[in-house]
């Protein structure tokens, strides 16, 4: 486990609007405004897009994702960690649980999905926690790197 600590900066209320995608637009909202790392909590609808459902292979390595289309408006309610790649841009891992008559789907929206007429943002910034995405050369995947 690797940690670092931080101290909750500034807090925004954010709504997005009828086909905003997201996590892009929640990262160019946090650039915009100087949010290097942070937690985002989304509620409202999702329109279309696809989310990614996990694995094909557990063990396979790099993992090859398998992704599930957003056919029509679903609920939405999801959490996400942003923090800056290796150039210093902000990047949103999120994952979310949609629903829509009944069924549920779960996944991480880092494909981008659009939002269904609203959707609605908190984020947190926090500040003094030095974080950093790094890719990883053997899973592919962007990882979390505290301190």
């Amino acid at each position: 486990m690797k940690s670092v600590q931080g101290k909750l900066g500034r807090v925004f209320v954010i709504r997005l609007e009828d086909g905003d995608v997201v996590p892009e637009c929640i990262e160019r909202f946090a650039e915009e405004n100087g949010v290097s790392v942070g937690q985002a909590v989304l509620v409202g609808g999702i329109g279309g897009g696809e989310i990614v459902v996990g694995p094909r292979c557990s063990r396979e390595m790099p993992p090859q994702p398998m992704f599930l289309p957003v056919d029509g408006a679903h609920e939405v309610a999801g959490v996400g960690v942003l923090a800056p790649d290796e150039n210093g841009k902000p990047v949103l891992h999120i994952h979310a649980a949609l629903g829509r008559s009944g069924h549920t789907m779960s996944g991480c929206l880092r494909p981008g999905v659009e939002t269904w007429l609203v959707g609605e943002v908190i984020l947190y910034e926090i500040l003094g926690a030095k974080a950093t995405r790094v890719r990883d050369t053997k899973t592919g995947f962007s990882l979390l790197e505290p301190g």
